[in-house]
Parts: structure tokens; C-alpha cells; sequence
């Protein structure tokens, strides 16, 4: 995303704590005269003195593993970490982003999850504290805007996967690619019937962008995701084909409170905002194995043996980030 912005000619800066994301992603925005990076913790009180026209929290970590690693820091980082931004976006007047999840729509009992539905979530399982956090947020930010009139805009979004996935990610799309590049067996949960709807990241920045420069704020959240529904079962199969990996596909137990069905409803995105994703999952697929196998064992597209797709351009936004604390250099 901040490639993005940049590339559309904003200046940009970025907070982050960096517990799970990797400094070396920065390499080359660190030497754009257009970027900075700061890293502080949202949920830490933020810097009096910072000046923005636009505020976008992605903050939190989005993959049960990592996310259920330290759940409380996860719901004030959901929680906390929105009051502290909100708070700056309505001393600067500055216009806030908030990406949201399709988990906080739980198990749906609703078919696909349209925005107003209101979810059937466990409210005190070990998922809770992503689910709840982010469902608390969207409440905050909606309470900002009738009290203060602020603009906000609110994202849901779906399972989202690309390059600069970390391999430990815990995620399935980064779980079965690195599985199987390594030549490991792929790890299902449960029968594998169990469904998801994976949207490609430049496809997701792109909703990012136009939602964010929509003339008006919808009054909801707006759901960003892939409507094309795969089991997970299918997207082992495509994984295990297109490496053309000798990786087995073995199950294990479903973890609690894991969806059995999920795919977003995008008619209010399609509709206001022109936007659907235009990346396919196999196009996606070749992207995502081309870094990972790069990140993992550096070898140039050329000796992979494997018919890879050039990457896509990044698509078109705009906007601006948040900052505090201890400055990162070039």
C-alpha cells in the first residue's frame, strides 16, 4: 500500500511495531525522499505533534497463530490502538481508514455474508479476541463519526494473500505454498470442505484506494473480498499442481470456532465504487509461489523450471499513513 501512495504521488509515513512484519520490506521506500518510517506500538500514547490529512490503521496481526500468540495485546491493539488513532485523526480533522475483517461476520449461519449481517461470533473462544477487537473497533469508529462528524471509512476484508506474505504467516495460502515448495506434506484442518473466498493484495489496495476516495462515507462497512469460493481441499490440489510438488495433503482437527463457510457479498463495492477484483486465484497463485520461492531459496525466475507469470502492476490509490516514536533510516 505504500508503494501505492507513493506512486501516486503522496507523502508517506508509516508506523509499525514490526511484530510480524520483516524490516527488509522497507529496502526500497526507505530511499524515497516521500517516505519515513517510525516504529511505536498504537497501543501506546502517540506523539502530540504528528500532522496528517489521511490515517490508515491496518494495525493488528491477522492470522490465528500470531494473532492468538498474546490475544490481549491483539484486542488493544484492535481496541486501543483505534481510540489513540481516532483521537489523532480528530485533532488533525484528517480523514481514517479502518481495515476490518470478514471475521467479524464468526461462523455465518448467512450465505454469502452481506454488510448487514450481523455475524454469529463466539464471544469468549480462543478467536475472540481478533473477532471481538475488531467488531469493538468498528463500533468506536462509527461512535467517532455521528459524535465528532469525523470521516471515516470502514473495510471488511477477506482473505487476503500475495507477495510479502511472511513464511510463518500461519495463514492456508502462505501455509500450503511454503509446504509444498519444501516438499513437505500440506496441513488440512478438518474434512477440507470448509470454504473461503482469497483476494489478491493488489486487488484489495485497489478497493483500499477507492473507498477511501469516494466523495461520500457510507454508513457501513463496506466488504473488499474475491467473491470466487474454493474449498480448501481445491486450493491444496491447485497448489500441489502448479509446483508440481510430490507433497501429500494429510488432515488434522478442525481448530474451534473455525468458519465453514466464508464469501463476501461485494454488491455495494461493485455498485458505489466500481470496484471487483480482476485477479483470478491461479493468476494470484503464480505471484505468490514466484516470492515465496525466491524469499526461501533465492532462485531467479528463469532456473525454477516452472511457467511463471510476470507480476502484476500495482493498482491504482491514494492516501497517507500514521507515525510516532523512533525513526527507522535509510
Amino acid at each position: 500500500m505504500c508503494e501505492r501512495l507513493l506512486q501516486d504521488g503522496y507523502d508517506v509515513v508509516a508506523m509499525d511495531n514490526f511484530h510480524t512484519g520483516k524490516r527488509y520490506n522497507l529496502n526500497a521506500l526507505l530511499c524515497d525522499p516521500g517516505f519515513s518510517c517510525i516504529e511505536h506500538d498504537i497501543v501506546n500514547e502517540l506523539p502530540l505533534d504528528l500532522r496528517f490529512d489521511e490515517i490508515y490503521n491496518l494495525a493488528c496481526p491477522a492470522s490465528p497463530p500470531h494473532y492468538q500468540a498474546d490475544p490481549i495485546h491483539t484486542f488493544k491493539t484492535s481496541v486501543l490502538g483505534a481510540l489513540n488513532l481516532l483521537e489523532l485523526a480528530r485533532r488533525n480533522n484528517a480523514k481514517i481508514f479502518q481495515a476490518s475483517t470478514s471475521e467479524v461476520y464468526g461462523d455465518p449461519f448467512v450465505h454469502p455474508q452481506p454488510e448487514s449481517y450481523f455475524g454469529n461470533v463466539n464471544t469468549h473462544g480462543p478467536r475472540s479476541c481478533y473477532d471481538e477487537g475488531k467488531r469493538s473497533a468498528e463500533t468506536l469508529f462509527f461512535d467517532y463519526s455521528r459524535t465528532y462528524g469525523l470521516d471515516i471509512r470502514v473495510a471488511r476484508i477477506f482473505n487476503t494473500y500475495g507477495r510479502r506474505m511472511q513464511p510463518d504467516d500461519g495463514r492456508v495460502v502462505s501455509n500450503f505454498i511454503v509446504q509444498a515448495l519444501r516438499g513437505e506434506d500440506l496441513t488440512v484442518y478438518g474434512s477440507g470442505l470448509q470454504t473461503r473466498s482469497f483476494c489478491y493484495a493488489d486487488d484489495l489496495i485497489e478497493g483500499f484506494m477507492r473507498l477511501m476516495n469516494a466523495p461520500n462515507a457510507p454508513a457501513h462497512p463496506v466488504n473488499l473480498g474475491n467473491p470466487s469460493e474454493f474449498t480448501i481441499m481445491e486450493l491444496a490440489t491447485l497448489v500441489v499442481g502448479y509446483i508440481n510438488s510430490r507433497s501429500k495433503i494429510v488432515h488434522r482437527p478442525l481448530p474451534i470456532d473455525d468458519p465453514r463457510q466464508r464469501k463476501p457479498d461485494i454488491s455495494f463495492a461493485r455498485n458505489n465504487l466500481g470496484w471487483e477484483p480482476r485477479i483470478d486465484l491461479a493468476q494470484g497463485l503464480a505471484h505468490t509461489v514466484d516470492y515465496f520461492d525466491t524469499l526461501l531459496y533465492g532462485k531467479p525466475e528463469d532456473q525454477r523450471g516452472r511457467g511463471f507469470m510476470s507480476r502484476p502492476a500495482v493498482l491504482s490509490q491514494t492516501a497517507r499513513v500514521s507515525s510516532a516514536a523512533t525513526p527507522v533510516s535509510c
